[in-house]
C-alpha cells in the first residue's frame, strides 16, 4: 500500500494538479498580454466533488490539458428512502472570460488581475504542499517502531 492508495493523498495530488494547470493557463494569459484579440482564460474553480469523481475512479485527472472522467463514485443507497443524486458534478475546465479591461485591439488581458490570480494559485499550492508534507510526517510517525 502506497501513499496514493490513501484517499487524502489522492485528493491532494488532484488539487496540486489543478493548481499547476491553473498556473499554466495564467502564464499563457500573461504571455499573450499584447496579442490582438486575445481573451484571457481561467479554470473553473476547484471542486471537491469533481476531484472525488476523478480520483476515486482511478482515472487520469489530466490528459492533454483536459480532465478525463473515468466513471466516478456513486453513492450507495442502503434503504429505499435514500435520495439518489440526480446529476454528476462537472470537472474543472478552461473557461473564457474577459478581465476588467479590453484594449482597442481587442485584447482583454489585465496584467494586474493575472498577477492576483497567480498569487492566489501560488498560495493555495504552497498550502496544499504543506498539508501533504504534514500528512507524510504524521504517517511516518505512525509507522515508526516504538522503543520500549
Amino acid at each position: 500500500m502506497g501513499p496514493d492508495d490513501i484517499p487524502l493523498f489522492g485528493m491532494l495530488k488532484s488539487r496540486l494538479g489543478y493548481l499547476s494547470e491553473r498556473q499554466k493557463v495564467i502564464a499563457q494569459n500573461v504571455a499573450n498580454a499584447s496579442t490582438p484579440g486575445y481573451q484571457p482564460r481561467d479554470l473553473k474553480p476547484y471542486s471537491f466533488q469533481a476531484s472525488l469523481m476523478n480520483q476515486s475512479a482511478g482515472g487520469q485527472p489530466y490528459r492533454g490539458g483536459k480532465v478525463v472522467p473515468a466513471g466516478g463514485v456513486s453513492m450507495m443507497a442502503t434503504s429505499a428512502s435514500h435520495m439518489v443524486a440526480s446529476h454528476a458534478p462537472s470537472a474543472w475546465r478552461a473557461t473564457a472570460g474577459a478581465d476588467s479591461v479590453t484594449t482597442l485591439d481587442g485584447n482583454a488581458v489585465s496584467l494586474e488581475d493575472q498577477m492576483l490570480k497567480m498569487s492566489d494559485a501560488r498560495m493555495n499550492y504552497d498550502a496544499a504542499v504543506g498539508f501533504y508534507q504534514k500528512s507524510m510526517t504524521m504517517l511516518r510517525m505512525a509507522a515508526r517502531k516504538v522503543n520500549g
